[in-house]
């Protein structure tokens, strides 16, 4: 798979703006804060019907205007598709693709796969269980359509729970009956996503390993294993264990928005004893693989989106990922960095094909 043409209306720091693209590689260039990300987020957006950075429509439309709209041209299968976004502050965004709006824009999730890599990354292995368990949705919910059905229900369902809980604690009651029916909505959508998500774990870890070794090699020995309360216990009888502990804190205290990915290295807690260079590597392992699954488990491959990601890593190492990358087992490829002689060097040098893109202030020029 891959997306040939875009074109920017009033979207982040872009007035209009239209690119056409390598089907491999394609560089963008420019200092810090000139727009490279965005047209990075753009890409992921036309993909997955939101904005990479956890931003609502209204931060991602230009300054002072009421509106934005992203155009993508894309090539799945042999097949031209054409994906728009059209967001107008204060009504409902619309998604279409092949000039049909679609009813429920989870629809749309998994057409077109994508994988971004960027600095933030490192959150998922330094950060709390919710960065991990967010890579596991959003790794699963491209394969399975009924993985994200189920995750929406259990994400609803846990909400109206909680907030039941807290409003009990305030009125100085317990409605236990509402509580059981909560447990009975919860217990469906739990199991298909835990199992989902144990044996998705299960089939990823020697993926992961392989391009860990490659990227270190095979330097030092590391690990990642599921983790969920569901492992030892079934959810009904979890929740009701937990019932006097949920009453008193007023949330759910047991289930599988509690699940989570131990990373190891040398057999020790990773957060706590990897180096910056370890870490910049555990993660590049962990979305390098996340790719192979999708392109495998999917049959396509996914848009690969490198963000600013050399930023701690030495020459030979971005020249190992980009002649990775550059290999037959990827498809399209968008980079954004700030080292433009770097980045056009290495890829010369490698002999993979380019297109290179200098970005500046919401402006692009083609350097090739």
């Amino acid at each position: 798979m891959q997306i040939d043409k875009i074109i920017l209306t009033q979207f982040r720091n872009y007035e209009k703006e239209t690119l056409l693209f390598s089907d491999q590689i394609n560089c963008f260039t420019g200092l810090n804060g000139m727009g490279k990300t965005n047209l990075l987020d753009a890409i992921y957006y036309l993909c997955m019907t939101k904005s990479n950075f956890n931003q609502s429509d209204k931060h991602v439309v230009q300054h002072e205007k009421a509106f934005f709209r992203l155009e993508g041209h894309f090539k799945r299968k042999d097949k031209k598709e054409v994906v728009v976004v059209k967001a107008e502050m204060g009504k409902k965004k619309v998604v279409e693709r092949n000039e049909v709006a679609y009813k429920k824009m989870a629809e749309h999730i998994g057409l077109f796969p994508v994988v971004i890599i960027k600095p933030e990354d490192t959150l998922m292995a330094t950060g709390g269980s919710e960065e991990r368990r967010k890579f596991l949705d959003n790794t699963l919910s491209q394969l399975d359509q009924d993985y994200l059905k189920n995750l929406i229900v259990y994400t609803k369902v846990l909400k109206q729970r909680n907030a039941s809980l807290k409003d009990f604690a305030k009125r100085n009651l317990y409605d236990a009956e509402l509580i059981e029916s909560y447990n009975e909505q919860l217990i469906e959508p739990a199991n298909y996503i835990f199992e989902a998500r144990k044996t998705f774990v299960q089939h990823f870890h020697p993926v992961f390993l392989k391009y860990y070794n490659i990227i270190s090699k095979e330097q030092e020995t590391v690990n990642c294993e599921f983790v969920s309360q569901l492992l030892e216990n079934p959810l009904n009888d979890l929740l009701v264990q937990n019932k006097d502990k949920d009453r008193y804190s007023t949330r759910t205290n047991a289930g599988i928005h509690k699940d989570d990915i131990a990373f190891t290295i040398r057999t020790f807690e990773l957060k706590k004893f990897a180096s910056q260079g370890q870490l910049k590597s555990f993660i590049l392992a962990m979305k390098l693989a996340q790719y192979d699954f999708l392109a495998e488990k999917g049959n396509t491959r996914p848009i690969l989106l490198l963000d600013d990601i050399f930023d701690k890593l030495d020459v030979n190492r971005v020249k190992q990922l980009l002649e990775l990358v550059g290999h037959e087992d990827f498809g399209q490829t968008f980079i954004s960095d700030t080292g433009a002689d770097r980045l056009t060097t290495i890829l010369g040098e490698l002999g993979l094909k380019f297109e290179h893109f200098d970005v500046e202030e919401g402006r692009i020029r083609i350097k090739n």
